[in-house]
């Protein structure tokens, strides 16, 4: 398993990892197989959506605030109870095939970390398991 770092600027953010994942990927030869992703984190999540527009995830991010307000009703104290809702509904996991050593995505999909607790250092975990012939 291998790990990737990725450090966010503001409370709510969508930062874009799918060249960070496929490097992995590269660097560990695999040719076909499942890639899968873990963010270990209870305020963070991981999706898939479209990366060629940056204006994309600005706008979900936006959207997703929106659908979620910061401010409550909550009875969890900490003050992040939104952040926790909003990691529910995107996830933390996601699971990708690899052919011919690339992800197998869409013309305009990326891979996303979902940040709602920010600005925070986050991990996401990536175990790719090569396929048995």
């Amino acid at each position: 398993m291998q790990s990737l770092t990725v450090k966010t600027s503001r409370r709510t953010q969508f930062v874009e990892i799918t060249k960070d994942v496929q490097r992995i990927i590269t660097a560990l030869g695999i040719r076909a197989g499942t890639c899968y992703l873990y963010v270990p984190h209870t305020t963070a999540g991981i999706f898939i959506n479209e990366h060629a527009d940056p204006d994309v995830a600005f706008d979900a991010e936006g959207a997703i605030d929106r659908l979620i307000p910061m401010a409550g009703p909550y009875r969890h104290a900490e003050g992040n109870s939104d952040s926790h809702v909003k990691t529910m509904l995107t996830g933390i996991t996601q699971f990708v095939f690899v052919e011919e050593g690339k992800l197998l995505l869409g013309r305009w999909q990326g891979i996303f970390l979902a940040e709602f607790d920010g600005p925070r250092e986050r991990k996401v975990h990536v175990k790719v398991l090569p396929d048995r012939v």
